[in-house]
């Protein structure tokens, strides 16, 4: 594996104007990434996990420059992309792909799949005649495990994970080497969520791409992810390796993910650890640690005052807590 990372950001943070704040007092800050540096190397899977409003979306974004981060910087190939425009990015873009969370709103419901998938390759310029875009329509099609004569289709007349393949298939379609799989099975029921994780790990052995895969569930990742990273408010509190963070987790935040997650084994009894209180706002982050307030072992003085730094504990292993 090479060690150049095929994407990277650095000292990312992206801040959206909040409402008033009163009359002369200007507008609340909503820091939704503040200060996340990461990678993700050529060929592996990177899973970013949080709840609901942490800035996983938002980074992955980041990451594809669909966003403009408030500062930092982002690399693809070792190139800094952060200040390209959108005329100089185009090129790049058949590069890095994204696939959606929601498979009914992704899809134009207008287009028939056929329409949908020839749509990228006419922006790219990947198909010289019709037959040579009906064909390679049907590939992409069978690709993800549908069949050709589906092209003909609308979007209502498939069953949500159907429509999720259609979506990685246009992912698929301009051959992108980085894809950011924005929570793709979220929406799905849990048995159509393994047939998802499966194909997209065909996929990238097939193929050989790169994710960024975004989840809320800790255990939805951890079949296809070589390393994790957990964010909470906007950082990174933990990242490591897949066995590092499921046999040995460190952060507190990490350890109650974990143990929220359903068991599957029904005979197993993991020690449930409940957080108290909901996920802070970012409009008024706590000070110091922002996990603090729901933390089991914050101490008084310290995780309340200083912000932890992402720290190495072990080789391979990342830890933004005092007390890890």
């Amino acid at each position: 594996m090479s060690e150049q990372p095929i994407a990277r950001v650095e000292s990312l943070r992206k801040s959206f104007r909040g409402p008033s704040q009163g009359f002369g007092r200007g507008y609340a800050e909503l820091r939704a990434v503040d200060g996340v540096t990461l990678d993700v190397m050529p060929g592996e899977t990177l899973g970013l996990v949080g709840e609901s409003g942490c800035g996983k979306s938002t980074l992955g974004r980041l990451f594809l420059r669909l966003q403009d981060p408030t500062s930092g910087r982002v690399f693809f190939e070792g190139k800094d992309i952060t200040g390209l425009s959108q005329a100089a990015l185009r090129p790049l873009r058949s590069n890095m792909q994204i696939i959606f969370q929601d498979p009914y709103s992704s899809l134009n419901p207008r287009m028939t799949v056929r329409a949908a998938l020839a749509e990228a390759l006419h922006v790219h310029g990947l198909a010289e005649s019709a037959s040579e875009e009906r064909d390679r329509v049907a590939a992409l099609l069978q690709r993800v495990g549908l069949r050709p004569e589906h092209m003909r289709r609308y979007p209502h007349e498939f069953s949500g994970g159907q429509r999720q393949r259609i979506g990685i298939a246009r992912a698929l379609a301009v051959e992108p080497r980085f894809i950011v799989a924005d929570e793709p099975v979220s929406a799905l029921d849990v048995s159509i969520q393994a047939q998802i994780v499966n194909l997209l790990s065909d996929l990238q052995a097939e193929l050989g791409l790169s994710f960024l895969f975004i989840a809320h569930d800790l255990h939805v990742v951890e079949h296809v992810s070589r390393r994790v990273a957990v964010m909470y408010l906007g950082r990174v509190v933990e990242l490591a390796s897949s066995e590092q963070i499921y046999e040995n987790p460190r952060h507190p935040y990490t350890k109650a993910l974990l143990s929220a997650a359903p068991e599957p084994d029904p005979k197993a009894h993991r020690k449930r650890l409940i957080l108290q209180g909901d996920v802070p706002s970012p409009l008024d982050p706590p000070t110091g640690c922002a996990f603090h307030p729901r933390c089991p072992i914050a101490e008084k003085g310290l995780c309340d005052r200083e912000v932890p730094a992402l720290r190495v504990i072990e080789a391979g292993h990342e830890v933004a807590c005092h007390l890890a």
